[in-house]
């Protein structure tokens, strides 16, 4: 108790264990005990909210809106504003006080009756009972599976919050938010009863990905196969980084037409195979990598960057001036671009400071990179795939993807796809691509060997095609020549992992550390039940991967 913050739910987290006193992912004290108290209010608010759902009632969207935006703000790079968690944990106590006033008495958990204070000061005193370890006498287990949910939830919230920017929404996630994180209040729920919460968790992360599936292809069309330029061009710019395609979309329409060219960064990559985006001819290519090297790539460049979601880290001066955010991202002095009531933005701050920085001087060579392997364009090759797997020509499929990071053994994701066999395809996702995304890598019965799936949230294509494949092969997806090689950081992996496990996926390795989260005793029960492997050294996981399809 004596420590300044305590938190381990991303991969970086401080010696494997937890941080103290201060966030390797920049966040200070101040800003993650705002945030245990916020996830705190939303456990209360739960609360009631599970009460009036058991009656038969629907909780006001609005509210909804908030927790789903709420648990956002708290995931890994997201926002690092003090102000901006304030005015949260004050809307989420006058919540709290409109649904325990609709409520049925009864007995309530602390997360429930606490009232919260009026000023920061008393937030910060009274954070310390919503600390992952205050209660100390615990089951570790119980906490283990607890905070597992809800770092689930913090995923699926990413998802929710990137489907409903597109006015899409599942009932069943909006009404999940509550039942799951009332549970994690719940003492009566053994530990058999919260391993059934996680598994329930990942069945929702299922239905939250398939429906961001369905609000970006029916809005952009399915993606299909097209080239991206990784360099440079002459002329002014904006980066525009994160997730959403709305916000891209926004930018393209409102820079058309004034002589500024349009980047990718990071997880927005594939938005370059969406028909509707990738038809503005001023959207020219992808710049940069991975979400971990922004200071790097972003340093003193003659352009305007935005920030739709995470990942954010600390602006340095020589950028800060031309960085914006948007959604619920945020950094203290960083301008935050807001939504309009008639649900559009304006970018013209970032459209001046485009045009006012001027740009890069001079083209660099073109080198392209395919994307846009999504579920649609992939399974429209179902055929070609089925009959050279058949004739062996096509002898094993791997998904190699998930988050990147800074922390040293990422370098194995590079080494074991350099070492595919070349009868083999890698699919993959998420910015974990950019460790070999740009490497060659041939073809493979007349396809592309690497298949660029899309982003994070694109495991559901993923699972798509290889249910798709199974339904063929006439069986499960444990039994085609698969294997799911996944490197983790935030919470959206968390969800990702969690949605894997639901389906009853078996064998994956996961990487480059274990969860600080994941109790010993948890973490044998997903070794027993699914054969969860940690990553070894890319030599022998590719043969154990292999040696049951090689003679």
């Amino acid at each position: 108790m004596e420590n300044a913050m305590f938190c381990y739910q991303c991969e970086q987290t401080m010696g494997g264990k937890g941080c103290t006193k201060h966030g390797v992912c920049g966040k200070t004290p101040e800003i993650a005990n705002l945030q245990d108290l916020l996830i705190y209010q939303l456990k209360g608010i739960s609360c009631y909210a599970k009460q009036l759902i058991e009656k038969g009632e629907s909780i006001n969207k609005e509210i909804v809106k908030f927790v789903e935006n709420s648990l956002f703000t708290t995931l890994t790079n997201v926002n690092f504003d003090v102000e901006a968690h304030v005015e949260l944990l004050k809307e989420s106590q006058e919540i709290k006080e409109d649904l325990r006033a609709k409520a049925p008495t009864g007995t309530y958990s602390n997360e429930a009756t606490y009232n919260l204070s009026d000023n920061k000061e008393e937030m910060l005193k009274d954070s310390i009972k919503a600390g992952i370890m205050y209660d100390q006498d615990l089951d570790p287990d119980i906490r283990s599976l607890r905070w597992t949910v809800i770092y689930g939830l913090k995923g699926i919230s990413a998802y929710g919050h990137q489907a409903r920017y597109i006015n899409y929404h599942s009932e069943q996630v909006d009404r999940f938010y509550f039942i799951a994180l009332e549970a994690t209040t719940n003492d009566s729920l053994t530990v058999e009863d919260l391993i059934r919460m996680v598994m329930r968790t990942g069945e929702i992360s299922i239905e939250v990905m398939r429906i961001l599936d369905e609000a970006n292809t029916e809005t952009y069309e399915n993606p299909s196969a097209h080239k991206v330029n990784v360099k440079i061009k002459k002329g002014p710019f904006i980066v525009v980084s994160g997730h959403d395609l709305r916000d891209l979309e926004q930018v393209l329409k409102q820079t058309e037409g004034k002589g500024i060219n349009v980047y990718t960064h990071g997880e927005m990559l594939p938005c370059h195979g969406y028909p509707k985006l990738k038809k503005y001819k001023h959207l020219v290519g992808n710049y940069g990598s991975a979400w971990q090297n922004q200071q790097k790539e972003f340093n003193d460049i003659p352009g305007a960057i935005l920030m739709t979601t995470n990942c954010l880290m600390r602006p340095r001066e020589s950028y800060k001036d031309r960085i914006f955010t948007t959604n619920v991202v945020g950094w203290e002095g960083v301008k935050n671009i807001k939504l309009n009531k008639d649900g559009t933005k304006d970018f013209s701050l970032i459209i001046e400071k485009a045009l006012q920085l001027g740009g890069f001087k001079e083209d660099e060579e073109e080198k392209e990179i395919i994307v846009g392997f999504g579920h649609n364009e992939t399974l429209s090759n179902a055929e070609t795939i089925v009959s050279a797997i058949k004739n062996e020509d096509i002898k094993h499929l791997f998904v190699i993807g998930g988050c990147d990071g800074a922390k040293p053994g990422r370098n194995y994701y590079t080494e074991f796809a350099e070492k595919v066999p070349k009868d083999c395809i890698i699919l993959t996702l998420a910015c974990g691509k950019y460790r070999f995304n740009k490497l060659e890598f041939g073809t493979v019965a007349g396809l592309p060997r690497l298949l660029d799936v899309g982003q994070c949230n694109d495991v559901y294509s993923a699972v798509k095609i290889a249910s798709t494949l199974a339904d063929v092969f006439d069986t499960d997806v444990n039994s085609l020549p698969l294997t799911i090689v996944l490197s983790w950081y935030e919470q959206k992996a968390v969800a990702d992992l969690l949605a894997l496990l639901s389906l009853g996926v078996n064998g994956m390795y996961l990487g480059p550390s274990l969860p600080a989260f994941i109790s010993p005793n948890v973490l044998q029960y997903l070794v027993d039940t699914f054969s969860l492997k940690p990553i070894s050294t890319p030599d022998d996981d590719l043969k154990n991967s292999l040696q049951q399809h090689y003679k």
